[in-house]
């Protein structure tokens, strides 16, 4: 992120100088000129290093370098002593101070001091930013899938997450557009970087411009201090806008300008800020008929979209469907705090037949909301919605098939359905009981189960995959 210096010096000369070797790519240096009302003023800066005189500062400078530290952006300090005096220094950094600095000492002896301070709370910032969500730090690799449309879908996303083109994120609601953007991010080369997200949609224009560039003191009313936006806290990062076909026209300029330009404008500020940062946009809408329309900017839609991935909607790949679900079994344990072994066989098949308008998302509610209400270890059918368990049969023919004497008639509700439906389903069900039960006798054994089915490897591994069979669960 871009961190801001503010410089409270006594003497001009010396003040000039700590700027001048302050200033650097990521490093902003503000001042304030005159005297009058000064620590008024301070406190509607936003900055996140104060290096002050300690001429300048009221007595007494203890209480003073309290305040500093309560102010809301909390900012790091560090005081300039003319001479050295070690009860003073003890009580100053006793006070919450961060350094004390002789301020004869040449001004590149203090800027290497500040920029120490700046790494380690931009470090700091950047864990605060991943520990809103403690939950979703995923990576490519927690896309599993078992889908040929997937499958092709991440061989893409894999060949451009080393780039720092911009990327456009189509797809449904709930098919985990965020959760791909933070999996790119995560993987590419600004991973040590901060990752801001930022919901277009959801925010009013006046606020959400505010929200992305920042604004000065006084720009509009309540404007009652200076803020930064989410371009300067994502600096060397990524910035994520989410429903970014909802932001309003006017905005759509602003945020060309930093795809072109590489800089941002505070509200109510005439200065230019140069940012470096990388930007994922992610849509449900269809921008070409928004483009078309003249809702969208088609300048700006070229911009953005310089690489496109539609994310494909889960009822399109249903093959994932039984590994997710047993996936987010260890993914929610934290949060339910209930261990659930297993999905039963008949409740992975309504899952899979169910068509997931909320795609992903609503996969995952479900699965969160049954570890809470199944009253074993296992999630069984009676522990879904009826939206989900009612359209499976349960027992349902092809079930009973499998357990029909030779002698027996065979079910009439089996034979009411057409053959090409049945043998599909029957053999479905076969071949997941069957991998169940060779996976069993091998204690979970990958070589030998292939082995005893006569089968590669591999194919195993995509017949354990496509029934959720985990090797895990057989030792």
């Amino acid at each position: 992120m871009l961190s801001r210096v503010l410089v409270l010096a006594d003497r001009p000369v010396l003040k000039k100088e700590l700027t001048v070797a302050l200033e650097a790519g990521d490093v902003i240096v503000d001042s304030i000129r005159g005297r009058a009302r000064l620590w008024e003023r301070v406190s509607r800066e936003n900055a996140d290093l104060i290096l002050v005189s300690l001429a300048l500062i009221p007595e007494p400078a203890t209480d003073t370098i309290r305040m500093f530290r309560e102010l809301p952006d909390s900012p790091l300090v560090a005081v300039l002593v003319d001479r050295e005096d070690p009860d003073l220094r003890v009580a100053l950094l006793s006070a919450g101070c961060d350094a004390v600095l002789n301020a004869g000492l040449p001004a590149e002896q203090h800027a290497r001091v500040v920029s120490t301070l700046l790494e380690k709370r931009q470090e700091s910032t950047v864990q605060g930013l991943m520990i809103r969500h403690p939950l979703s730090q995923p990576t490519l690799d927690d896309f599993i899938s078992a889908s040929p449309a997937m499958d092709s879908f991440l061989e893409v996303v894999r060949r451009v997450t080393p780039s720092e083109v911009s990327l456009l994120i189509l797809g449904e609601t709930g098919s985990g557009k965020e959760r791909l953007a933070r999996a790119i991010h995560a993987e590419g080369p600004r991973r040590r970087g901060p990752f801001v997200a930022v919901n277009c949609g959801a925010l009013h224009e006046s606020l959400l411009e505010s929200e992305l560039f920042g604004h000065e003191e006084g720009s509009f009313t309540g404007a009652t201090r200076a803020r930064r936006g989410l371009f300067e806290m994502a600096h060397r990062g990524t910035v994520f806008l989410d429903e970014v076909g909802e932001m309003p026209y006017h905005l759509q300029v602003k945020l060309l300008r930093v795809l072109q330009d590489h800089e941002i404008q505070r509200v109510g500020s005439e200065k230019p800020v140069a940012v470096d940062v990388r930007v994922i946009a992610a849509t449900n809408r269809d921008l070409d008929d928004d483009v078309q329309e003249k809702r969208f900017r088609k300048d700006l839609y070229f911009r953005l979209s310089v690489i496109s991935l539609t994310v494909p909607p889960l009822r399109e790949r249903r093959e994932d469907i039984p590994m997710l679900a047993e996936s987010y079994l260890g993914y929610f344990l934290p949060r339910v705090g209930r261990r659930i072994e297993r999905i039963e066989p008949v409740a992975l098949e309504a899952l899979a037949a169910y068509d997931w308008p909320g795609n992903v998302r609503e996969l995952m509610n479900i699965i969160e909301r049954a570890m809470l209400l199944c009253p074993g270890e296992e999630i069984r059918l009676d522990d879904l919605p009826q939206s989900i368990s009612g359209g499976v049969r349960a027992p349902g023919p092809v079930s009973d098939l499998l357990t029909v004497g030779a002698g027996d008639p065979l079910p009439g509700a089996w034979l009411e359905r057409p053959w090409g439906e049945v043998r599909a389903e029957a053999l479905e069900r076969l071949e997941a009981r069957y991998m169940d039960g060779l996976l069993r006798r091998t204690g979970g054994r990958i070589d030998e189960t292939a082995r005893m089915a006569g089968m590669d490897p591999r194919s195993v591994h995509a017949k354990m995959k496509r029934h959720g069979l985990r090797k895990e669960n057989y030792r």
